[in-house]
């Protein structure tokens, strides 16, 4: 297989990772194609040491999480408000946690992409897991037709800390409740004015590039991590964007 089609076989996963960083599909994309274009010109950066899907993620992380690509002159192309730049970047907790519970990555990987030993990989894990548990409890709108997966869903929710306000296996049933109880984060398939957290069996079918996508997306069939993970970096952006001061405010 060529590099060209090794990297094109990994890059939906990786544009997954890069918008759950971001909280959304632009700036996701952006790093990412900030990615290729390094790669375009120097081949040599992708490490395979651990195999070509490690490698990509290791590279997109170093750009990611340099000084430079994050500072306002040298990524005014990249489609992103210069406040969240800065403000908004995910941290190595949160990195380390979702690279082992979202993209399902081994720790000895995972200690690869970002360039640090296993037992820091750990200790990073743990930190991400002691925030998410402090994350402020919402209430929680699950939209699923399947019974048995609503359930585990429903489960897995009120586990979290989190309140289930219902279960939608409609369209209609769906708009009602959330204009009735006002979810704080919706896990569902399809896209309203909250955060939502897409769950399907077909996660290539969203990851096109080819039209709007979901920041946040978990494969079919999920672990309770990955909901985790996933759930608590949407509440991540939901938090921090209500907390920023708006500019008339700041001026």
């Amino acid at each position: 297989m060529s590099r060209s089609q090794l990297v094109a076989e990994h890059l939906p996963l990786l544009r997954r990772y890069a918008r759950a960083l971001t909280g959304n599909q632009a700036s996701g994309d952006a790093y990412v194609g900030a990615m290729l274009e390094a790669l375009l010109q120097d081949p040599a950066l992708l490490d395979e040491q651990h195999g070509p899907r490690a490698g990509l993620f290791r590279l997109f992380t170093q750009i990611w999480n340099s000084v430079s690509l994050n500072d306002d002159t040298d990524v005014a192309s990249l489609p992103m408000p210069s406040e969240r730049r800065l403000s908004n970047i995910t941290p190595l907790p949160r990195q380390a946690f979702l690279l082992l519970s979202l993209e399902g990555f081994s720790e000895e990987e995972v200690a690869f992409i970002l360039s640090i030993d296993v037992a820091e990989t750990r200790q990073l894990a743990d930190t991400a897991g002691r925030e998410m548990a402090a994350e402020i409890a919402t209430d929680v709108l699950i939209i699923e037709d399947e019974t048995f997966i609503a359930m585990d869903l429903e489960s897995l929710v009120k586990n979290l800390g989190h309140n289930v306000i219902g279960v939608a296996r409609t369209h209609s049933d769906a708009v009602a409740l959330a204009k009735n109880k006002k979810p704080g984060l919706i896990l569902a398939d399809i896209q309203l004015a909250v955060p939502v957290v897409f769950i399907t069996a077909y996660p290539e079918r969203f990851l096109t590039g080819e039209r709007p996508e979901p920041a946040f997306l978990i494969s079919k069939p999920f672990q309770p991590a990955m909901v985790s993970a996933v759930a608590s970096q949407a509440l991540f952006f939901q938090r921090n964007s209500r907390n920023r001061p708006s500019r008339a405010a700041a001026s």
